[in-house]
């Protein structure tokens, strides 16, 4: 495969490189990652991160009064968690240069609270020229094998970015009352309160990858994070901002950015059967049992059998959800909207919040793969070998235990 295309890929400032790869290096990559990557010309270098540890003193400092008002964003905190990701993964781009690296692969944001702080870290596999060619920088959430079928379908990496919004699920008190009185239903002034701020995550991963010369975000994944003892969570969602000729027409017709939380497989496979992607797209809705009661007390007015109360309300907040989605797929010309994921938020005994998302794709005659399939190392899923069942009370086989029993940390 031509790697030519990477090289004037990124735009940003390029790092005084020397290719260093003597001695053992340490690599984070899988074999089936090493394999992918040879093919588009990198072997690896060695594991780097980033970190940066505030006291959860000053967390609590930044929560203190706040009026948790439904669905709204808590600025100081957003911008206090954003501040310490930034600095994790200036560190780590930083070790990147210190190594002579092209770049990094798996790049990730974690938060992680130890006792008395919370850390915030990057972590994530150099990546070395074969040809040691003196490139700009790369930095990219995809693994090894996602970053092969990413650069495959055309969509050349430039720089790791992150959006995100700290936001309350909680209610002021002098909200209840109003509350009380609505019938059941939407409750259209929240909806429209959670539905721009779940917004706001995507509209900063957005500008992000705008700054940094992109006009495509693939690979976004979207984690919900708890912050702090208030209710206070934090959204937020990563991606690689990257560069794709071919989809250049279609990103200006979105306002510049495509943005895509489809897998890089995924990615791959509709770029092969002539599909691009378009706009990252979110539906939400709050609905309320009002007079009805609340959901517990609707509940516990039912021994067995279907609460019919819950299945309506429910059903038609799912509906509305999906409504919104296809208002914005029709407005942007969109063929389809796919991998749409559906989540269900009860806020208070009163109250739910159902969420959809997906991303909107359009069929086009004139975008391709470079290669006709996937090598099967690409889409090969690496096993865990290291599984920590100490904390588990449950049975598990030795050869068969759970992924989730692996970590308790949030990994981003």
């Amino acid at each position: 495969m031509d790697n030519s295309s990477l090289d004037n890929a990124n735009p940003i400032n390029q790092n005084d490189q020397t290719n260093n790869l003597s001695g053992t290096r340490f690599s984070g990559l899988s074999g089936n990652e090493l394999f992918c990557l040879q093919l588009i010309g990198f072997e690896p270098g060695n594991l780097v991160l980033g970190n940066s540890v505030y006291a959860i003193g000053f967390l609590g400092s930044q929560l203190a009064g706040i009026k948790t008002v439904i669905g709204g964003e808590i600025k100081q905190v957003t911008n206090m968690i954003a501040g310490g990701r930034v600095e994790a993964i200036n560190r780590l781009e930083k070790e990147i240069a210190s190594n002579g690296g092209n770049g990094a692969t798996g790049v990730t944001s974690e938060l992680i609270f130890h006792q008395g702080n919370i850390e915030f870290l990057s972590i994530g596999s150099t990546i070395h020229r074969i040809d040691q060619q003196l490139t700009p920088s790369i930095t990219s959430s995809s693994d090894g094998q996602e970053f092969f079928c990413q650069v495959d379908a055309g969509y050349i990496p430039i720089k790791f970015v992150f959006g995100n919004v700290a936001y309350s699920l909680g209610i002021a008190r002098s909200f209840m009352g109003e509350l009380k009185e609505m019938v059941r239903g939407e409750v259209k002034q929240y909806s429209n309160v959670f539905s721009t701020t779940r917004n706001l995550a995507l509209e900063r991963i957005t500008e992000e990858a705008r700054k940094a010369g992109a006009n495509s975000i693939v690979g976004i994944r979207t984690t919900i994070v708890p912050v702090g003892q208030k209710g206070v969570k934090e959204m937020v969602m990563i991606g690689t901002a990257s560069y794709s000729e071919q989809a250049a027409k279609y990103a200006e017709s979105v306002g510049g950015i495509i943005s895509s939380d489809l897998t890089a497989e995924e990615m791959w496979n509709v770029t092969r059967i002539g599909y691009v992607p378009l706009k990252l797209i979110l539906g939400t809705s709050v609905y309320s049992l009002g007079i009805a009661g609340g959901i517990k007390a609707a509940i516990r007015g039912f021994v067995k059998g279907e609460i019919n109360t819950l299945t309506q309300l429910i059903y038609e907040a799912r509906e509305q959800s999906f409504k919104r989605i296809k208002e914005q797929a029709d407005a942007i010309n969109a063929t389809d909207v796919l991998g749409i994921k559906t989540y269900i938020y009860q806020l208070e005994d009163d109250l739910i919040e159902f969420l959809a998302i997906g991303t909107a794709v359009k069929k086009v005659t004139d975008v391709k793969t470079r290669s006709d399939q996937l090598p099967p190392q690409a889409v090969m899923r690496d096993k865990t070998t290291f599984v920590d069942l100490s904390q588990s009370t449950s049975n598990s086989t030795l050869n068969n235990s759970r992924v989730s029993d692996t970590s308790s940390n949030t990994n981003v």
